[in-house]
């Protein structure tokens, strides 16, 4: 057993977490590869809801990748990490693990949840988003519950695809083209019984295009579900004057530095993840101002509230705003 993957100093996002290794590796595609962790002793592991992620670390960062399990009296935790060659090295660390390294990992996290009393759930998935979409499918094999999966992928290119065939049967369809899915998307969201929650994973443009059309079609907000990947790149943004009521300190914010970093260079800790504006980790109280809101958290009426926001990607609208820290 290695300890290639271990740090000296472990990640904000997985404290208190746990350490496991690498069991198995399996290539799901030229550029998707699944990981299989388990508890170095054999011990069964943490069970979780479905739709949940982990967050793994890797060097000093961390990223967090959803489970494709059904969560239920989990032995192993899966994860299916696509690899990208110009992003920020999460990627490829994970696909540079080798069987028998020893990783440190959270607690699995619930951001994207089935409805329990939803009486259909129609998943939609493109590219690496079927990964969450598994662990619903799963759930609902296991707990006998109606589920149909659209799965969007390019032509050889299906993570999960077999998987995904055996769970669902006829209940899945397959797109590999955009004409197809189009077609496929209107007749699925026009047709599904009343009580179907929809559920979303993807590429931003993917997601807004899925979720505009169901409203389009008449589909109440609160029966819409989508997981992001991350927030589009943002702009450098305007500087701001941020003054922190308990602690009573004031700090500078300039154009291309965010709020976190902003107040980690001051040595105020803030509980962080995924630093893209997706997992809530970093929410802080807002006592005074109005927040400028770059997440994809957040609800629009949450945003329109403005009484709390997300630091490691919103700014502020005014020349100054109050936190409670």
């Amino acid at each position: 057993m290695t300890a290639t993957a271990l740090q000296a100093k472990v990640h904000p996002a997985v404290e208190g977490g746990l350490l496991l290794e690498v069991a198995d590796l399996s290539v799901q595609t030229a550029s998707v590869t699944s990981i299989t962790f388990t508890d170095p002793a054999g011990t069964a592991l943490p069970g979780y809801v479905p739709g949940s992620h982990l967050v793994v670390q890797y060097g000093d960062g961390a990223n967090a990748y959803s489970l494709t399990g059904s969560g239920r009296h989990p032995s192993e935790y899966t994860i299916s990490v696509l690899r990208v060659d110009d992003g920020a090295g999460g990627s490829l660390a994970m696909h540079r693990l080798a069987v028998g390294d020893l990783v440190r990992v959270s607690h699995p996290r619930s951001a994207f949840a089935p409805v329990a009393t939803a009486r259909h759930h129609l998943l939609i998935a493109a590219g690496i988003g079927i990964t969450p979409m598994l662990s619903h499918a799963r759930a609902a094999a296991e707990r006998d519950s109606e589920a149909t999966l659209v799965y969007v992928y390019r032509p050889g290119q299906g993570a999960h695809v077999q998987q995904a065939r055996e769970l669902l049967g006829p209940a899945l369809a397959e797109c590999t083209d955009r004409g197809s899915f189009q077609e496929e998307l209107t007749r699925r969201l026009t047709d599904q019984k009343l009580g179907t929650h929809l559920y979303v994973c993807g590429p931003a443009a993917f997601m807004d295009t899925v979720l505009a059309r169901a409203r389009e079609l008449g589909w109440p907000q609160g029966r819409l579900h989508s997981e992001p990947f991350g927030a589009a790149e943002l702009d450098q943004g305007e500087p701001f004057t941020v003054n922190l009521a308990r602690s009573g300190v004031t700090l500078e914010v300039p154009a291309g530095i965010s709020l976190l970093e902003a107040l980690e260079n001051a040595g105020k800790g803030v509980p962080n993840m995924c630093r893209k504006g997706v997992c809530g980790e970093c929410s802080l109280p807002v006592l005074r101002g109005a927040p400028l809101h770059r997440d994809l958290y957040l609800s629009e009426q949450e945003k329109s509230a403005n009484t709390t926001m997300m630091c490691c990607v919103s700014r502020s609208l005014d020349q100054e705003l109050e936190l409670d820290l």
